[in-house]
């Protein structure tokens, strides 16, 4: 996890996001223990408390559970469940705008599709830019005979 904490949101809702990003990605896997609320404390120094506060979110959304003694622990299923939310969030939230965005610019399937993978079919080169004939020459362009 990222040490530096931001001021835009609690620490104790970044803590929470960090964990969920981990879920995402596969660090954390159902099943797997949460690392314990004193050792995130000190390393991140913040107060148990706001990572005790951080770890219940996740209890109450249902994706990890407090086993007595044991510690806290990945629910199954929790991955699946939020992939769910991040995909509804996204769509009712993000989504809108991006296809506001490729609308606006006119793009099309093929466009966003392999874009970014090929060069720019319109864009002229350099060479033909400054130098019509296509010739490398000092002799026909000006610029070489100055230097």
């Amino acid at each position: 996890m990222d040490r530096e904490w931001n001021d835009s949101q609690p620490i104790y809702r970044q803590l929470r996001d960090r964990v969920i990003a981990m879920i995402l990605d596969g660090v954390l896997k159902e099943g797997d223990p949460l690392p314990s609320v004193r050792t995130v404390a000190a390393e991140y120094r913040v107060n148990p408390l706001t990572v005790l506060k951080g770890y219940q979110q996740l209890v109450d959304d249902g994706l990890v559970e407090t086993r007595r003694g044991l510690g806290m622990f990945i629910n199954s299923g929790a991955r699946k469940l939020l992939l769910q939310g991040e995909r509804r969030k996204f769509l009712a939230e993000e989504w809108p705008r991006i296809q506001e965005t490729i609308q606006r610019l006119g793009l099309t399937t093929e466009e966003l599709l392999h874009g970014a993978d090929r060069p720019q079919d319109a864009a002229p080169s350099k060479t033909r830019e400054s130098n019509p004939t296509g010739s490398n020459s000092a002799e026909s362009n000006p610029i070489e005979e100055e230097r």
